[in-house]
């Protein structure tokens, strides 16, 4: 009689532990596989609150990104140029690991990391090809505003 019991013991045991052992052993995934990119795109949009720089793939597929907000800074120190240097140089690292050593520079905006990016791109060891302006220009646009009378 203690024989059965010890045997149906022993059968759910070894169920259980069947279940487990499913349950545990999980699929194995395909590693995702490094893209090694040299050429790229930086996009640098200055506003005059904040500075993001975009780095894509030539397609124009995004990698990476940084802001100055993104960089650590807050309020009024995220529209100063140092800051817009620091995000470019974090977007150029993050960069890196992709195998990316030269970018096309696409600047928008006229704030005041305009410049300070560019040079971040190069201080952290980016190849700079060319740097083109893309800031939109209006041709006629709204009507301004009535002059104010003092």
């Amino acid at each position: 009689m203690e024989q059965q019991t010890t045997e149906k013991k022993d059968k759910k045991t070894a169920k259980a532990s069947a279940k487990t052992a499913k349950k545990t052993q999980t699929p194995k995934k395909a590693k995702s596989k490094r893209r090694s990119i040299v050429l790229g795109n930086a996009y640098i949009h200055a506003g005059f609150n904040n500075t993001i720089v975009t780095i894509t793939e030539p397609s124009g597929t995004t990698l990476t990104w940084a802001s100055a907000g993104s960089s650590g800074f807050k309020g009024t120190r995220k529209s100063t140029p140092y800051a817009a240097q620091v995000a470019a140089e974090n977007a150029a690292n993050k960069a890196k690991v992709f195998g990316m050593e030269k970018v096309n520079v696409f600047v928008k905006g006229i704030g005041p990391g305009r410049e300070q990016a560019i040079r971040g791109l190069h201080i952290a060891g980016m190849e700079i090809e060319s740097i083109t302006d893309i800031t939109p220009i209006p041709h006629g646009g709204c009507k301004p505003k009535k002059p104010r009378r003092v």
